[in-house]
């Protein structure tokens, strides 16, 4: 019997499945966890014969395809160097020049640009500016985030261009989406659809900057922690507003036995006590780069590598080995991009910075003092202002250009509300529920909800007619 074997990478950019066993049937406990998060677990997927294979494992499959066997090849871990905050810098310049070299080699880069940090490392690791696009996006209705995207690129030399998401784009191109990540991602985030096209004609590579603000920063945890605290605290940050209320509807629909909140939190205390890491911090981010990253990141990055090659230098195993070595504290705030940034383009390290606008790279440790306190109070009533010049209201979330005003609303409803498949999956009343509490109640904490419901009424559509 010959056999073909499949190495998964530390942070796989792509999902790819295997089936195991005969029990086709939908593993329903498994999507009430994706409706509660935004994504599957582990092994999960909408079957239960069918299993993502996992990260940093070797499979081998026979003649026929099927699963012969698995083994872990790398674990995680958490062992500190002693290092100064200027060596860690070093390691990591030479690092993700490296990285980057070997990535993108003679390819004409597609650079997306945005206010913050991952980025802007990315534009400043970038040699030959000549061979470098760069573009930034904004809402329609919304205010004008391109300006930081375009000061980096003019000076970095890249060429530059803006555009703008509109709204309604996405019902145009649902089934496009849907047909790329198959519904394993609901469809508000990838926003670059909406221009994926013309985004593809201006290099050969997209490189992306995606995970940078998850291994180059601690959790935001006290180290006292115990496990069931830990498990907790997971459990606030991957269930989002609304989910845990959606996943109990599902779960109570479906006669399943037990409780929606007592099954979600055993399996991630399964998952989380598989990580052999004593440190907090170093031990959550451990469990997002194995499930969160390949099962939600990489879900929606598929929207990017469907068009063209994508480039990931975080996603990178000697980055990954990397992190592993450097200390908590030397992570945390986000030390090392900084330090970098301005360490190889101090021009670049002077643009504010999105999150503490209009302060940058240098002074941003002062946005909360005294003398700052008008900017902030201006900052919050940006955020507050809900209408423009022109009566309608201000777009600063990614569901607002998909789910708000007539159209969008009109188009939304047909797709709740106009398959009979889907009513047989999700019973009418608890879709009809979601949808007017999202209306009525609180759109910003039923968002999710109804962004998930209409992820299940495509997952519907395309596998169960």
């Amino acid at each position: 019997m010959t056999t073909v074997k499949i190495k998964m990478p530390l942070i796989p950019a792509e999902q790819k499945f295997c089936t195991k066993g005969n029990d086709s049937s939908l593993d329903l406990k498994a999507i009430c966890i994706f409706a509660a998060a935004g994504f599957f677990l582990g092994e999960d997927t909408y079957y239960r014969n069918l299993k993502a294979l996992q990260p940093a494992t070797e499979y081998e499959f026979d003649d026929n395809n099927e699963h012969v066997s698995e083994s872990t090849y790398w674990k995680w871990h958490h062992t500190p160097s002693e290092m100064a905050l200027q060596d860690a810098v070093d390691e990591f310049a030479h690092l993700f020049e490296k990285i980057t070299s070997r990535l993108l080699g003679s390819c004409n880069v597609i650079l997306p640009l945005s206010g913050g940090l991952d980025s802007r490392t990315q534009a400043a690791v970038l040699k030959d500016p000549g061979m470098v696009h760069s573009y930034s996006y904004r809402f329609e209705d919304s205010f004008d985030e391109t300006k930081y995207g375009e000061e980096i690129a003019k000076i970095r030399g890249f060429r530059f261009s803006s555009y703008v998401i509109p709204r309604g784009y996405l019902w145009k191109r649902l089934e496009q989406i849907s047909g790329i990540n198959k519904c394993y991602a609901d469809f508000t985030h990838p926003r670059q659809m909406a221009h994926i096209e013309e985004l593809s004609t201006l290099g050969d590579i997209f490189y992306l900057g995606h995970w940078g603000d998850v291994l180059f920063d601690d959790m935001g945890l006290p180290e006292s922690l115990s496990f069931d605290e830990q498990v907790t605290a997971l459990q606030k940050k991957i269930v989002k507003r609304g989910g845990t209320e959606l996943a109990n509807s599902l779960w109570k629909a479906w006669g399943i036995e037990g409780t929606f909140e007592d099954h979600l939190k055993n399996r991630l205390a399964g998952l989380l006590a598989e990580i052999k890491i004593e440190n907090v911090n170093a031990r959550i981010r451990a469990f997002k780069s194995m499930y969160w990253a390949p099962r939600w990141t990489s879900a929606n990055m598929s929207a990017f590598s469907s068009f063209k090659p994508v480039a990931i230098p975080y996603y990178d195993e000697e980055m990954c080995r990397f992190i592993c070595t450097v200390p908590e504290e030397l992570l945390a705030g986000r030390k090392i991009q900084i330090e970098y940034i301005k360490k190889i383009s101090p021009e670049l390290a002077s643009v504010a910075w999105q999150d503490y606008d209009p302060l940058n790279l240098y002074n941003y440790g002062k946005f909360e003092s005294p003398s700052m306190l008008p900017y902030r109070a201006l900052r919050k009533g940006k955020n507050i202002v809900k209408r423009n010049l022109f009566g309608r209201k201000l777009v600063t979330r990614n569901w607002e250009i998909q789910f708000c005003g007539e159209e969008n609303d009109r188009q939304l409803r047909e797709r709740l509300f106009g398959g009979k498949s889907f009513s047989g999956f999700i019973p009418s009343d608890i879709v009809k529920s979601f949808y007017d509490k999202f209306k009525q109640e609180d759109d910003v904490k039923y968002s999710h909800p109804v962004s998930m419901l209409l992820t299940l009424s495509e997952f519907c559509r395309m596998n169960l007619n």
